[in-house]
């Protein structure tokens, strides 16, 4: 059945629609009103004209409330927030339901916040120039949050950008991957039946790469959260307005050292997991592994199973592990890396093939070209690439030789292995004996390099889309 989604911009009128297909099988799921730059306008002087008012201020009892409701709210939905986001993302609806699950989490960790945030009191009387004087910090909402979102974690990406602006008091405008618009719509209408006004947030598609490039460049955004790719998110900052704030998170092409002393049972089903999840299409997916030669081609071999064994498929059967690409055109982009590399002499240990229009088989290459795509560029696609190392020195030298650099891993049985290589490892975060995808929603999570531009995770974001400001309270009485 097919939803038809109205703009989430009061007083204003759509100049047109755009159609929403489920990647697996091409079939029509929904659409969308999309809007121009006169829609642009309307959406960011309903939601400037809101900051401007200090008398319109949600205050914390309003926020807490509303989250607190959308919580409910999205519980009370969660099976059919799921499926509707494995129909439109290819995500498989086990690891969709996780999905919901996390951003269920994400509001409670947005109330929290809005909790238990507290200032500081500020030093004074402790020399001539501060005596008699009080200072403290509070905070308030930086201005309009704007918000553009990728298509790969439909739900729980919405809720990390509009859940701490909430949380802050910050009106937002979010405007959602064009593949996956239908979950970003259903978070911020639950948003809105949680008692949220409606111009405190809205949601849109807009007509063309132009207007989108307008909202970016508007003097009035307070706040720029961008996930998505490097090239569209770099490129977007250049436009920002002075004096606008933002964070940006991209991907990478995730590194993990193996030991020869490594558990190999355990960090297969783990690198496995890592490297297949969602057919890799996460900014920290595993991609390079750089092994031991005495146990690489074995653990090439026993990945090349495990990614053989999964089910590729409908990602809304509950017994599929592995989806389809967000598009066509991305199983062949993936099939051509793969080509390139095996006639730069790299072997195929398994998959390497399209098993459909739109999904791939689980691949593992061992010991591709150092020059090809798969070894120097993020392939977000089902794809795992073991190469062979004399030494953990030349396997952390060759993880930290791209310009990019996000989350990374290291698996032994060694600890001072494991602190020797984490140390060493241009990264983020390091999991030791964890795959690279792993993340819970309240820890920092921040590409470095040109891989990102601040930090994300819930509780930072909501740092960032407040300001700290100080009272000086002068009075012979202190």
């Amino acid at each position: 059945m097919s939803t038809s989604f109205s703009l989430l911009v009061p007083g204003s009128n759509a100049t047109g629609s755009l159609d929403v297909t489920a990647p697996f099988d091409g079939s029509k799921i929904g659409s969308v009103e999309t809007g121009d730059r006169a829609v642009v306008e309307r959406a960011f002087e309903n939601a400037h004209g809101l900051y401007r008012n200090r008398d319109t201020w949600l205050d914390v009892p309003q926020r807490i409330a509303i989250l607190e409701r959308a919580q409910a709210l999205m519980q009370q939905r969660r099976e059919s927030l799921a499926l509707e986001a494995a129909r439109e993302g290819g995500k498989p609806l086990p690891d969709s339901l996780v999905e919901i699950d996390r951003a269920i989490d994400g509001f409670k960790t947005c109330v929290e916040l809005a909790r238990t945030q507290a200032g500081r009191e500020i030093p004074m009387g402790i020399n001539a120039a501060s005596q008699n004087r009080l200072a403290f910090t509070r905070h308030e909402p930086i201005g309009v949050v704007l918000a553009f979102s990728a298509f790969n974690h439909p739900l729980n990406l919405i809720v990390h950008q509009v859940g701490p602006a909430v949380a802050a008091g910050c009106p937002f405008i979010v405007k959602p991957a064009e593949a996956t618009p239908l979950s970003c719509w259903r978070i911020v209408e639950i948003l809105h039946e949680a008692g949220l006004p409606k111009e405190w947030g809205q949601c849109l598609l807009v007509d063309s790469l132009e207007t989108a490039g307008a909202m970016v460049a508007d003097p009035r955004v307070g706040f720029f959260t961008f996930i998505g790719s490097g090239r569209v998110g770099w490129m977007l900052r250049s436009q920002l307005a002075p004096g606008a704030r933002c964070a940006l998170e991209h991907g990478g092409a995730a590194p993990v050292v193996v030991a020869a002393d490594a558990d190999l049972d355990d960090a297969t089903s783990l690198l496995a997991k890592g490297g297949f999840y969602h057919a890799g299409q996460v900014c920290v997916s595993v991609q390079r592994v750089f092994a031991e030669r005495s146990i690489a081609r074995d653990l090439a071999q026993r990945l090349a199973s495990a990614g053989s064994a999964m089910k590729v498929g409908d990602p809304t059967l509950p017994d599929t592990e592995v989806g389809p690409l967000i598009r066509e055109a991305e199983v062949t982009r993936v099939d051509t890396w793969v080509r390139e590399a095996i006639d730069g002499g790299a072997e195929l240990v398994g998959g390497g093939k399209a098993l459909s229009a739109t999904t791939y088989s689980p691949t593992v290459l061992f010991d591709p070209p150092a020059g090809a795509k798969l070894s120097t560029q993020e392939v977000f696609g089902p794809v795992i690439c073991v190469y062979p190392v004399e030494t953990l020195d030349e396997g952390v030298a060759r993880a930290n030789d791209l310009p990019f650099a996000f989350q990374a891993a290291v698996f032994t049985k060694n600890i001072d292995t494991a602190l020797r290589v984490s140390s060493r490892l241009d990264a983020a975060m390091v999991g030791v004996n964890e795959h690279t995808a792993f993340r819970v929603d309240w820890m920092p999570f921040a590409g470095i390099r040109q891989s990102g531009l601040g930090t994300g995770g819930i509780p930072y974001t909501f740092d960032d889309m407040q300001i700290e400001k100080l009272t000086v309270i002068r009075s012979k009485e202190i």
